[in-house]
């Protein structure tokens, strides 16, 4: 008797990963092996760089918003501790959009610290 190794669910299942593997470069999508491989791998690092993603947004924000806060002869530290004090509640990403996009509203902001 023959084994039964259900050949329509495998080519199911590794046609379906094959899909998800287009647009990758040489075999990595059209060898099952090394497109899976190649896909548990990305996964991880998606998983990873979701995570990374909020810590490279807050660097950006505090760069943009200690070049705005400079030009008022402040840096990023003085600036931020000044606004705690005043417990001025505006977080990062808005001052830092402020700052590139509103400069009259920024100054408004820095004007109140000091």
């Amino acid at each position: 008797m023959s084994r039964a190794v259900n050949k329509v669910a495998a080519r199911r299942r590794r046609k379906k990963l094959l899909k998800l593997t287009r647009g990758y470069f040489g075999s990595r999508k059209n060898v099952y092996t090394v497109a899976k491989n190649t896909y548990e791998k990305g996964l991880g690092y998606a998983y990873r760089d979701r995570r990374n993603k909020k810590r490279e947004f807050r660097k950006l924000w505090i760069q943009r918003i200690n070049a705005a806060v400079r030009q008022y002869d402040l840096n990023y530290s003085q600036f931020i501790g000044k606004l705690n004090e005043k417990d001025i509640q505006i977080n990062r990403k808005v001052l830092a959009d402020l700052g590139m996009n509103h400069p009259e509203a920024f100054k408004a902001i820095v004007d109140a610290v000091k």
